[in-house]
């Protein structure tokens, strides 16, 4: 973990000296004074000019000044200054100070929103999770200078964000149950209420019933969290997490058995929503939030839903079930029928690990976003290029509804009539059935919730994908 803070020079404190290199070319008189260096001469001797500088690459001096601490300076390449290439290089920095404790410099000479987000990729490059015996946790504090002060918090507040929903992602299952999201939601609540039913309140979910079923000690939880801002007449956004701490697959059990093994992060959207609720009140949010966590093991038992069950959810609409592995959608739809009846939401937006088809579309980089309305798409578009968590909009095909036919209940789950090969799509008609006209998006996040490598801004696992998606969003209503 990395802490920042803002001053105007290099402390004789730190240990280590980061300077960017922009488009080839780097200058800091002060620190080539200090040092007695001539910083675009020494960069020539790793990197000649006729080869270009990828995004990233690290080049370490060593340097001596007395009274400084400092042994190493540090050549940092941003590359062309594209976005990707400012988190490629924060991420860089960050995974360089891993598992070291002392305090270190950056001097960026980049706008605000440009420094913000390299601090935030190197904070997310810094991340590690391990349970290992004697394993040691490390918090680095970092010195930045030309960068403002409310800047640096907003990368801090962020940043840490993530990496807390990262941490309950990679949280074992055999730790991590409903239950124990639900003391986490009240552990990191931050000015945020929260409100937690179970047992014969559950007694109208019948989705999350019916998938929490299978795991009765202690059973699914839904979780309530609420925000609200000092302003009056705020919009109201509602956000509604998958939550499967995690799934076998039910009866219909996983097949190749390894799949199983990374399953444990099937809460992602669930954590992703618990992350931005505990940020709100330190980004002076705006706008009302409710987060909805719908939390349940899918595991196998006698008690456990079957294939051909139909189950009735939240607000009356009865549904045929007929893959247990098919559970995300069961627990979305009770918590999108709650948010409809009681919440009036502005804005109902949910986040979920849900189809394995939204990876074969769009692989890792992007996540599908589905919604009627354009102009809420654009927005979403735009702060998720401005945060890194990018989206792509995907149709919601009106001619593909009929898959949903059931002949013994309102709609079957799976869209199984028909064969039409779109299952992220199909998946996101069926949540549709349960928005009632509302303003709806739909994020299907099971390709970039993962990552198979430890590489980059992520680390091999739960990436905390969303947080900075929503934070951007929310934060962006004034």
């Amino acid at each position: 973990m990395l802490t920042f803070k803002r001053v105007d020079k290099c402390g004789k404190k730190a240990t280590q000296i980061f300077l960017p290199v922009i488009d080839g070319k780097i200058s800091d008189q002060t620190i080539e004074k200090l040092f007695d260096l001539n910083l675009q001469d020494e960069l020539a001797f790793f990197a000649p000019s006729d080869k270009p500088l990828k995004a990233g690459e690290i080049f370490d001096i060593p340097v001596s000044a007395a009274g400084y601490k400092c042994e190493r300076l540090s050549l940092v390449s941003l590359g062309k200054l594209t976005a990707l290439d400012i988190r490629a290089a924060g991420a860089a920095v960050g995974r360089k100070l891993r598992g070291k404790g002392d305090e270190f410099f950056i001097g960026l000479n980049l706008k605000d929103a440009q420094a913000k987000s390299f601090l935030i990729s190197a904070n997310l490059g810094n991340f590690t999770w391990s349970l290992k015996s004697g394993t040691k946790e490390f918090s680095a504090k970092v010195e930045v200078t030309n960068i403002s002060e409310e800047a640096i918090e907003s990368a801090q507040v962020v940043s840490d964000a993530v990496n807390r929903a990262r941490q309950l992602i990679h949280t074992p299952s055999n730790i991590k149950n409903p239950e124990w999201i639900a003391k986490q939601a009240k552990k990191y609540a931050n000015g945020v209420k929260v409100e937690v039913k179970s047992g014969a309140a559950l007694k109208e979910f019948g989705g999350l019933r019916a998938v929490g079923g299978s795991s009765p000690k202690p059973g699914p939880r839904f979780i309530k969290m609420t925000y609200a801002p000092r302003k009056a007449n705020a919009k109201h956004i509602v956000i509604v997490g998958k939550g499967i701490s995690y799934d076998t697959g039910g009866i219909s059990l996983k097949r190749p058995y390894d799949i199983m093994i990374p399953m444990k992060s099937d809460m992602a959207g669930a954590a992703a929503c618990l992350a931005v609720m505990s940020a709100l009140k330190d980004i002076k949010a705006n706008v009302k939030v409710t987060a909805l966590l719908m939390c349940a093991e899918n595991a196998i038992s006698a008690t456990a839903q079957r294939p051909g069950d139909v189950i009735t959810h939240y607000g009356g609409k009865t549904v045929e079930v007929l893959n247990t592995d098919a559970e995300g959608r069961l627990v979305l739809a009770d918590g999108l029928a709650y948010a409809v009846k009681n919440l009036k939401p502005d804005y109902l937006i949910d986040i979920a690990t849900l189809t394995g088809s939204a990876t074969l579309g769009l692989g890792k980089q992007y996540a599908a976003l589905y919604s009627r309305n354009v102009k809420w798409v654009k927005d979403l578009r735009e702060a998720g290029e401005i945060s890194g968590d990018r989206v792509w909009h995907m149709p919601l095909i009106d001619d593909y509804e009929v898959a949903l036919e059931s002949d013994i209940a309102d709609i079957n789950h799976t869209a199984d009539k028909g064969d039409f090969n779109a299952g992220s799509v199909t998946a996101a008609l069926f949540l549709e059935q349960f928005v009632d006209g509302v303003n709806w998006a739909h994020l299907d996040i099971a390709g970039v919730g993962r990552a198979e490598s430890d590489a980059g801004e992520n680390p091999k696992g739960g990436t905390g994908w969303g947080v900075r998606l929503l934070l951007e969003w929310i934060g962006s209503f004034k």
